[in-house]
């Protein structure tokens, strides 16, 4: 059974705002900031098929979305495609997931001069299902309110997002469960910390002290001389090479690969 990646989660805890401006200044397109009914905010960056969703908790909202600040900053959500999110919940409990019951929410969106309510229906892992992060199943029911074509184009010439890396301590029980899971339409490469540290060229970001984490976002396309300078201005940690270019964002425990 092959999951559809449907988005990636990069938590902000309170500081949304500053995880926006480094991406706008990066190049991309941010949908405008919006409210879940659930109590976090949200601006998305979106591609063909999928997007990566910058996430955040208002410091002063009436209602605080615990779940997000109880995961530790950075990329800590791995979202796939729900059609059916009640059969999606039936299906995963019969797997033998822990799957928690299916989850109702929405929030309002502006695009174009018009508001309307983009809605969701999901499903989630029981916390600590994967050590990595957070692992859910999302069924869209309007669809129309996120993938729009102005969202879809980045000044940056960033393409699409195509993969997503895992580091661990135990690369064999890992990759186990994630089997057990299923095979995926995006890679998800699984690293141990050795070869993290190849793959990384030394940057920093690991957080040393979780034995399994979200740690890489490898995109495709894009301007390596404009996202370089962008690195440049916010004096962020990089490395570049004939291939591809490497971004730390190192309070997220984050690396953004940018493959040509």
């Amino acid at each position: 059974m092959t999951q559809v990646v449907d988005h990636l989660v990069l938590n902000n805890h309170f500081d949304l705002a500053t995880a926006r401006e480094l991406f706008v200044a990066l190049g991309f397109t941010l949908t405008p900031e919006s409210h879940h009914t659930l109590g976090s905010s949200n601006q998305l960056i979106v591609f063909g098929d999928r997007y990566l969703e910058l996430i955040g908790v208002p410091r002063h909202g009436q209602r605080i979305r615990q779940e997000l600040l109880d995961s530790p900053p950075g990329i800590d959500g791995l979202v796939f495609r729900s059609e059916d999110a009640a059969e999606t919940e039936r299906q995963l409990r019969k797997q033998g997931f822990n799957a928690l019951p299916v989850q109702h929410f929405s929030r309002e969106v502006e695009a174009d001069g018009e508001r309307g309510e983009a809605r969701f229906s999901a499903v989630r892992l029981a916390p600590g299902s994967f050590t990595a992060g957070r692992v859910y199943f999302c069924q869209h029911h309007t669809p129309e309110w996120i993938w729009r074509a102005p969202w879809q184009r980045h000044e940056n010439g960033v393409s699409a997002m195509t993969m997503l890396t895992l580091v661990t301590d135990n690369i064999d029980s890992e990759r186990n469960e994630w089997q057990r899971l299923g095979s995926t339409n995006m890679t998800l490469q699984l690293l141990t910390r050795a070869d993290w540290h190849d793959f990384s060229a030394g940057l920093p970001g690991l957080d040393e002290t979780r034995r399994s984490q979200f740690a890489a976002i490898t995109f495709t396309g894009g301007e390596l001389s404009r996202l370089k300078q962008a690195a440049l201005r916010f004096r962020l940690p990089h490395y570049q090479d004939a291939e591809r270019l490497l971004i730390a964002l190192p309070a997220l425990h984050t690396l953004l690969e940018f493959r040509l």
